[in-house]
């Protein structure tokens, strides 16, 4: 009987010190990725809008739902809608797609993972009818168009 006592108060107390060293843990829990970027303009990201000046970013697990926390002028926490691992370039860099003349990020290249991590961007609005009829494309103008309003700003990344 008092070895039954004990069974259960050992339990109890084994339960409790594996529950509060799994809270501290993952209080701590390590940094996958981060680095340092500079916007040259304001720039819309996800909902925040970061003004102009140098950032850092921290991402802290690879398992979580792609949150990038970052620092500087403004503090933001941002969120992926989705990820892209067949098309990673060969250095970290935002890509921003200039949608009503605000610029916005549209993805973020992260080789050292091997993930393009993507953002929502607001729908882009298309001219009207009588307006695509006027404007013409030069016969010597390169084959995409799409590319004049793309900007790609390079991301110094400390790594894993």
């Amino acid at each position: 009987m008092i070895w039954a006592r004990h069974l259960k108060l050992f339990t109890k107390v084994g339960a409790a010190a594996l529950a509060l060293g799994a809270l501290a843990t993952s209080g701590n829990a390590q940094n996958i990725y981060q680095g340092k970027f500079t916007l040259p303009f304001e720039t819309h990201w996800g909902g925040a809008t970061l003004p102009a000046g140098d950032y850092t970013f921290t991402m802290s697990s690879a398992m979580s739902d792609y949150r990038l926390i970052i620092r500087g002028q403004v503090n933001a926490i941002i969120m992926a809608t989705s990820t892209d691992d067949r098309a990673v370039a060969d250095h970290a860099q935002l890509n921003l797609v200039n949608i009503a003349d605000v610029e916005t990020v549209q993805t973020f290249d992260a080789p050292e993972l091997g993930r393009t991590f993507i953002y929502s961007t607001p729908a882009q609005k298309h001219a009207g009818r009588k307006e695509a009829h006027q404007k013409t494309v030069p016969q010597t103008a390169p084959a995409t168009q799409a590319s004049e309003n793309r900007t790609s700003i390079a991301v110094y990344a400390a790594g894993r």
